[in-house]
């Protein structure tokens, strides 16, 4: 978290070098990247289960179809914009509805947005910077016989780039944090996607989330033992750890297939179905916030 919360500085700071005041800019910084380290900071042990929290979201009994094809929508019409506003009102829109409406942990939010963000900010970081002989941009650092330097249309078209991510990014999340896979998969086959793609996509997320619990459990066996109780041990134990997942996945995989079998499975994954009803408030606020999002887009 604290790594995120620098990289969120000299990203901000390359990003609008030049463009605004000094002292704004380093209040901006200090905020954001405050925000990140103090909110962000998840106190609890383990790792978080969506299917858990999903449950426990106020947006949970809103029909699945309604946010599935509104979330959609909105992707689009933010990867398609040529307006970073876009990607800065949606991202805002979508906390309020994850966090305010639908009652989820701050906490748990930024948590869950640490891997992400901190992906888009190293590819931020990428764009933003370039190397030549000669300081030829809004800021310039000595780097060996060179310079690295910040150009005025890099950072446009990275906060373009930042922008649009982001604004998906927090579309998806609050997608995958109020309608748990199920509701997902009966979306899919009424879209009449083919069933071999909808099944994967369940086994698969499923299976990763055994595998961090079979992670997650291995490695505080392994502190408990005094496992990192030193750099060389700790690299032991990673080794042993990594290995020992290997082969724990195909003999949990192996066990999964049995199960199954012993439910009648036959080629097959089944869910009980169920139904939300759409209310008239969850079309009008779906609807107002795809038109100012068109809006934006159009001006």
């Amino acid at each position: 978290m604290i790594i995120t919360a620098v990289l969120t500085v000299i990203v901000l700071w390359c990003l609008f070098y030049g463009s605004i005041p000094g002292q704004v800019l380093i209040f901006l910084c200090l905020i954001m990247g405050g925000t990140i380290a103090v909110f962000g900071r998840h106190k609890k042990e383990g790792f978080l289960i969506i299917d858990i929290l999903v449950r426990k979201s106020r947006l949970y009994h809103v029909n699945a179809s309604l946010k599935f094809w509104t979330t959609i929508i909105l992707m689009i019409l933010c990867i398609s914009s040529n307006s970073a506003v876009i990607g800065i009102f949606l991202a805002i829109v979508m906390l309020f509805l994850t966090v305010i409406v639908g009652g989820f942990k701050i906490h748990d939010y930024m948590s869950m947005l640490v891997l992400p963000v901190s992906f888009l900010l190293l590819s931020g970081l990428a764009l933003l910077i370039e190397y030549g002989g000669l300081p030829a941009g809004v800021l310039n650092l000595p780097f060996f016989h060179g310079y690295l330097s910040v150009m005025r249309t890099d950072q446009i078209r990275t906060a373009l780039v930042m922008s649009k991510a982001f604004g998906a990014i927090s579309c998806l999340y609050m997608l995958s944090l109020s309608t748990p896979m199920s509701d997902i998969i009966e979306v899919l086959k009424r879209a009449h996607v083919p069933d071999v793609i909808v099944e994967l996509m369940y086994l698969i997320y499923r299976y990763t989330f055994l595998l961090i619990e079979m992670y997650y459990s291995m490695k505080n066996a392994a502190k408990s033992r005094l496992g990192d109780i030193d750099y060389r041990t700790s690299l032991r134990t990673t080794g042993s750890i990594y290995s020992n997942l290997l082969a724990r996945s195909y003999r949990q995989a192996n066990n999964m297939f049995d199960a199954m079998e012993s439910r009648c499975f036959e080629g097959e994954i089944r869910f009980l179905e169920s139904r939300k009803n759409m209310t008239l408030i969850q079309v009008i606020t779906a609807a107002g916030i795809m038109l100012i999002t068109l809006g934006l887009r159009l001006c």
